[in-house]
C-alpha cells in the first residue's frame, strides 16, 4: 500500500488513535462518539470502513464540512451523525455510546469548573464498560514550570498558546468518580520547553 492509498484509508487520523484501532479497540458493533469532531479528522477511517461513528462540534461550519467529506468518503453515511453542539450539553440520551474519543479538544476548557462539565458529559453518555480514548495537554513533565498561570488557571505555554493543563489530583479525581480505570498505562509526550500531550484510555466499570 503506498502512501496515497494510506492517506485514502486513514485521512489525518491522529497516530495515538491510529495505534489504538491497530489493537482491536473498536469493532463495527460499536457506536462510537467523537467530541469535538472538527472537520472530522478523526472519523475518516471509522466511515469509509463502516462504523458508526457519530460526532459533535460547537463550530456549524465545521459540522458542515465534517458531513461533506463524510459523503465523500461513504456516499451512504448519515450526515445527521454530526451535530453541531457544545461538548459540555450533547444532543445524546445517556449511555448512549460504547466508546467516547476527546482528541485535542479537553485542554481548550475555560477553567476546571468547565472542565469538569465537558468530561461529565462524555461520561454519561458512556455506557458501562465503554472505552473512553482522551488526549490533551497536560501538566506531567514539568511544563508548568515553564508556563505561567492565569487568573482563570489556564496556563500561558513556552509555545504560546494559553490551554487548560490536566493535571495528576484532577485525573484521579474524575477517575474516581466515575470508577473508570486504565486499560493501559498513560503516556506524555514532552515537546521540549513548548507543550506536554497525554494520552489516556480508560474505561468505566459496571458499578457505575
Amino acid at each position: 500500500m503506498n502512501v496515497n492509498e494510506l492517506n485514502q484509508l486513514l485521512g489525518n487520523i491522529d497516530i495515538y488513535l491510529l495505534d489504538q484501532i491497530l489493537k482491536g479497540r473498536f469493532s463495527k458493533e460499536m457506536k462510537i462518539l467523537d467530541a469535538g469532531c472538527g472537520e472530522g479528522r478523526n472519523t475518516h477511517y471509522f466511515i469509509r470502513k463502516g462504523f458508526q461513528i457519530f460526532g459533535v462540534d460547537y463550530n456549524p461550519i465545521a459540522i458542515q464540512m465534517a458531513r461533506i467529506y463524510a459523503q465523500t468518503i461513504n456516499a451512504d453515511f448519515d450526515v445527521h451523525r454530526f451535530q453541531t453542539a457544545q461538548v459540555e450539553d450533547m444532543p445524546f440520551h445517556k449511555e448512549a455510546f460504547d466508546a467516547v474519543i476527546s482528541s485535542a479538544v479537553m485542554h481548550f476548557a475555560k477553567n476546571e469548573e468547565h472542565f469538569i462539565k465537558l468530561w461529565d458529559e462524555m461520561m454519561r453518555l458512556l455506557k458501562p464498560g465503554g472505552i473512553f480514548f482522551l488526549r490533551c495537554c497536560t501538566e506531567m513533565g514539568g511544563i508548568e514550570v515553564e508556563s505561567v498561570m492565569t487568573e482563570e488557571g489556564l496556563h500561558q505555554l513556552p509555545d504560546g498558546s494559553t490551554r487548560f493543563l490536566l493535571g495528576e489530583e484532577l485525573l484521579q479525581k474524575l477517575m474516581e468518580k466515575h470508577c473508570l480505570q486504565f486499560l493501559e498505562e498513560p503516556k506524555t509526550v514532552l515537546v521540549h520547553h513548548k507543550r506536554t500531550m497525554g494520552t489516556f484510555l480508560m474505561t468505566k466499570n459496571h458499578i457505575y
